[in-house]
């Protein structure tokens, strides 16, 4: 819950401003703390009349954001996916003007299916990036144009992101939940509290000088399809889907649903909590679906 948040994350540094270029889940629950904290965030979505935006960037009709917006940043957020040929809609639209703000902190929000299949076992930072989907690789590209930029980049990588409003819960009780079981296959998963609580530690921490490169962001516990929704549906009190397997679930599944079934990988979350030391506000599948529930509509 956004109070519980707000009490135990860290507020943005004194004097600083955020500027967060997409305000979809992440960067809208990212701005949604900042501003509850009273601190300074000016967050893009591609229409002003979108809740929670302050300006527009769309890089599909080139309208991006006045030097209003942009002027004394000493932040930035990017939540924007890569374009389709791999580019950065952010760094192709708006490198000068970021190069010329007293920048402090950079981060890219990537994904952690650059690692690629590993059939199961644990990744960290320290793993080569494998991608082997489509989009994947495009995200390595834009991963690899903030890292040649020269500005004060960190990049976060996310595995599956879910929150109110968008978990297992809706999934189940609108009837399109599916528990689909297929043998050793797990998949690891971050709720979008701990998506916002992290980013604000990194940013104190590069303050105070300490900023590795690349950051896993992950729970603890990389975790079956059919577990959770399980636990879903134990939570609303509803019946269980049918559990399908997977050879016979995946005739009938979109392409893209396929592909993340075709990967499987452990996120080591030891650099973050461990070495880093923020301490996960939903450590697990269940303390993340609970709160869901607590925020289910």
């Amino acid at each position: 819950m956004l109070k519980d948040l707000v009490n135990r994350s860290l507020g943005l540094p004194k004097g600083s401003k955020l500027l967060i270029f997409g305000g979809g889940f992440s960067g809208q629950h990212v701005a949604a703390l900042i501003r509850a904290q009273g601190g300074n965030v000016v967050c893009t979505r591609r229409e002003i009349k979108k809740p929670g935006a302050d300006c527009v960037f769309n890089s599909l009709t080139k309208e991006i954001p006045s030097k209003y917006f942009l002027k004394n940043a000493t932040h930035i957020l990017s939540c924007i996916p890569p374009d389709p040929n791999g580019g950065d809609p952010v760094l192709m639209n708006l490198m000068e003007e970021l190069q010329d703000l007293p920048l402090q902190w950079v981060g890219y929000l990537s994904t952690t299916g650059v690692y690629g299949d590993t059939k199961g076992k644990w990744v960290s930072e320290e793993d080569p990036p494998n991608p082997t989907q489509p989009r994947s690789k495009r995200r390595l590209n834009c991963e690899k144009a903030w890292q040649s930029s020269g500005l004060p980049v960190q990049i976060i990588r996310l595995p599956g992101i879910y929150g109110p409003g968008r978990s297992a819960l809706t999934a189940i009780k609108s009837g399109k939940g599916r528990i689909i079981d297929k043998p050793g296959q797990v998949f690891s998963r971050i709720h979008v509290d701990d998506i916002a609580g992290a980013l604000l530690h990194l940013i104190n921490l590069a303050n105070q000088g300490e900023k590795p490169k690349i950051i896993n962001f992950a729970d603890n516990m990389p975790t079956a399809n059919k577990e959770v929704q399980s636990f879903a549906a134990e939570l609303l009190g509803i019946p269980m889907p049918p559990i399908e397997q997977f050879e016979l679930a995946s005739q009938n599944m979109s392409p893209m649903a396929l592909s993340f079934w075709q990967e499987n990988r452990r996120i080591s979350n030891k650099m973050l909590c461990e070495v880093l030391k923020y301490k996960l506000i939903h450590p697990d599948y269940r303390s993340g679906l609970k709160d869901c529930l607590m925020n289910y509509k």
